[in-house]
């Protein structure tokens, strides 16, 4: 066999709609947060100390000695019964559901991705809050939807301009993140949501609900999903997940939905992955049946909570005149929008060299980026870990205030 010469070193033939996304965002944070001798608030990576990892361990082992053959044996698209049933429990707290209703994904992460690939075509607006999650983005652009921000304050999506933004763009679909938003950990009121939810109705528009950390509350209120308001149900994609409430290296989570289209996601599904691990969707399942999960994610919230106000404390005295902070709810997030004059992206090399890393905020929005914001995210490292690490991000932040 003859191997041609060449010079250039060979490179395979990317599809198009990876073309600029030589790194996933995830990755960087992800890096961000393994950097040595760096404290990141960079990602929500849950501190592994408040993992309920006995009863986990427990979960795995009565799967693998009462059910050992099956879980690892192939499964279904759909899911496996026993969570499937499970999860609609859960759901049934606040939106009634059956386990027909409930299709398993690998985390809430792939179920973005199964819903792009069941309802969207090149060239489909979907409608964005302004900023919102930056792998939602991701997962919608590279099956050829453009996403089209929309206003948002401190309650969330503005429902006067969402209905306008519906009038002018004809959007395929709507993606909210209405509780604990990622990346500004705003919780959007029960009467907002009902504003938009008159408003998605009036104008039958599809609405996909993202859930992850609506039961991280540190007031002990969880809201409701925009799902369980009148008309909603039938219209509404929700997805909700394990990740943040048990453990994020258990990719399990699962979407809820009415009708036709469950079927069309199991098809998705199938295509993409074929199924999820069945023994991490028995375990879990056996978790969900045996363990206190409210009582454990009590106790994280707890731990959230005093992590969140350390964070805020240590944020106030070093940010410049105007600056514009959330303090959440609950969740994970935090969110800092400097003002005028501050670029997040051009301070993170200096933060970085000082041992700090944030999240630049300008790759949460899908048009129109505010460079002076940051997220925050305050789950991984104790209170004072995240005092003395903040007071050194407060020495970069007036460098770059000066310039």
């Amino acid at each position: 066999m003859t191997v041609p010469e060449t010079t250039a070193p060979f490179r395979f033939p990317v599809a198009g709609r990876y073309a600029g996304m030589a790194s996933s965002p995830l990755k960087s944070i992800f890096d961000l947060a393994a950097a040595p001798g760096v404290v990141s608030f960079a990602g929500g990576i849950p501190d592994p100390e408040l993992f309920d990892l006995g009863t986990v361990t427990a979960a795995y082992d009565w799967v693998l000695s009462h059910q050992g053959s099956r879980a690892l044996q192939y499964g279904v698209s759909e899911g496996e019964p026993e969570l499937r049933e499970q999860a609609a429990r859960r759901v049934s707290r606040t939106l009634p559901t059956d386990a027909s209703q409930i299709r398993v994904t690998s985390g809430s992460q792939e179920g973005l991705f199964v819903v792009a690939e069941a309802l969207l075509e090149p060239g489909d607006v979907v409608l964005v809050e302004s900023p919102t999650y930056l792998a939602a983005v991701q997962a919608f652009a590279v099956h050829g939807a453009r996403m089209v921000g929309v206003a948002t304050d401190d309650d969330g999506v503005d429902p006067a301009a969402l209905e306008e933004a519906i009038r002018t763009h004809h959007p395929r679909m709507v993606y909210l993140i209405p509780s604990f938003q990622n990346p500004t950990g705003r919780t959007m009121p029960l009467e907002r949501r009902r504003a938009v939810a008159e408003v998605l109705l009036r104008h039958e528009v599809p609405l996909i609900e993202d859930d992850p950390y609506g039961e991280l509350s540190f007031t002990g209120v969880v809201m409701p999903p925009i799902a369980s308001l009148p008309g909603m149900a039938e219209r509404t994609l929700l997805l909700n997940s394990m990740s943040k409430l048990m453990s994020p290296g258990v990719r399990i989570g699962w979407i809820r939905g009415e009708g036709p289209v469950l079927e069309t996601l199991a098809v998705a599904k199938a295509a993409i992955s074929m199924q999820s691990s069945v023994v991490d969707q028995l375990m879990v399942a056996r978790y969900l049946e045996t363990a206190e999960l409210d009582a454990h994610v009590k106790t994280v919230s707890a731990v959230y909570r005093e992590r969140r106000d350390a964070l805020a404390e240590a944020l106030a005295p070093v940010l410049p005149a105007g600056a514009h902070v959330t303090r959440p709810e609950g969740g994970m997030f935090l969110w800092a929008a400097l003002g005028e004059g501050f670029d997040a992206q051009e301070m993170l090399a200096d933060a970085v060299a000082a041992g700090v890393a944030y999240l630049p905020g300008w790759s949460f929005f899908a048009e129109d980026p505010d460079r002076s914001t940051m997220r925050l995210s305050f789950v991984t490292h104790s209170p004072a870990v995240i005092a003395e690490a903040i007071g050194r991000l407060g020495e970069v932040i007036a460098r770059h205030g000066g310039r």
